[in-house]
């Protein structure tokens, strides 16, 4: 079956080259990786363009291999202990007020990179207490204690990403389980009290819009406060296929469903992203 062909809506503008030079700059000196680089994300010029970006932790070589991922696969190295200073250094000369850090999915470390996290995490917060962070982590193939790890150094917003229903996860997450990822947002609620937790989901991959709502539900079951919505672009050639292009009119529906749901925000739209101007969703909600 022949690919679909990209439509009008998913055709972004030329992103500045001197602001993604700039970032750029910023980013290697302080030997850091962004999601926004590694995983081709489309918004890139849009964030870097603005001075943001989401880091990424750990490294840039994941342990699984998602079939719908840009990220590098293999055998990562050791994390680098002077990462959380390095963080501090990029949100003091960008001037971030809300900073996004995820991570490769290190399954070869005993706490599967929580301890890196709860450390960024708290070197910010010592920095400036003012800053909300979001973390978005990893399963930790299940482990509550890891959880806790990050839960204790208490980030503002805990993002986990289903990223597809339930039937496409032996095709496009092989290496991860879908229950799995609604009980960790689930124990984060019971371990972290007010924290907020957000999850995010990929339209085109071939599910059906049953199945979507149904996902939706699952997540409002377990009190999860925001929802990113968009439409999955394939990296390249040996990526899961595209299936469809959603039309906008269909994001829409989704995001005025899961405002009916009960979801404090919802980000629905093609080019919408788990991370993608993050900040925006916490204007109007009260934080502890």
């Amino acid at each position: 079956m022949a690919s679909p062909v990209k439509p009008e809506w998913l055709k972004g503008s030329v992103p500045d080259p001197a602001a993604l030079a700039r970032m750029k700059e910023l980013v290697d000196g302080l030997r850091l990786h962004t999601v926004c680089e590694s995983a081709h994300c489309p918004n890139l010029g849009n964030c870097f363009g603005r001075g943001v970006a989401t880091f990424m932790i750990l490294g840039n070589v994941c342990t699984r291999s998602c079939t719908f991922c840009a990220v590098e696969h293999g055998w990562p190295a050791p994390p680098d202990a002077s990462e959380p200073e390095h963080l501090v250094a990029a949100v003091k000369k960008l001037g971030l007020r809300h900073v996004v850090i995820t991570s490769v999915t290190r399954d070869d470390l005993p706490d599967g990179g929580a301890y890196q996290f709860a450390r960024v995490t708290e070197a910010i917060r010592s920095y400036d207490p003012r800053v909300t962070v979001e973390v978005l982590i990893p399963d930790f193939q299940g482990s509550l204690s890891a959880l806790e790890l990050v839960v204790a150094s208490y980030p503002t917003i805990i993002n986990h990403n289903v990223e597809t229903v339930p039937r496409l996860y032996p095709q496009v997450r092989p290496q991860a389980n879908y229950e799995r990822s609604i009980q960790l947002l689930k124990n984060v609620k019971s371990m972290g009290g007010s924290l907020l937790t957000k999850s995010g989901l990929m339209l085109g991959l071939g599910e059906s819009r049953e199945e979507v709502i149904q996902v939706m539900a699952d997540l409002r079951e377990v009190d999860c406060d925001f929802l990113t919505i968009g439409q999955y672009l394939r990296p390249s050639l040996n990526h899961h296929e595209v299936a469809r292009f959603v039309p906008p009119a269909e994001f829409e529906e989704y995001r005025e469903i899961g405002a009916a749901m009960g979801f404090s925000g919802v980000a629905s739209a093609p080019l919408v992203r788990s991370s993608f101007q993050a900040d925006k969703m916490l204007e109007g909600i009260s934080l502890p």
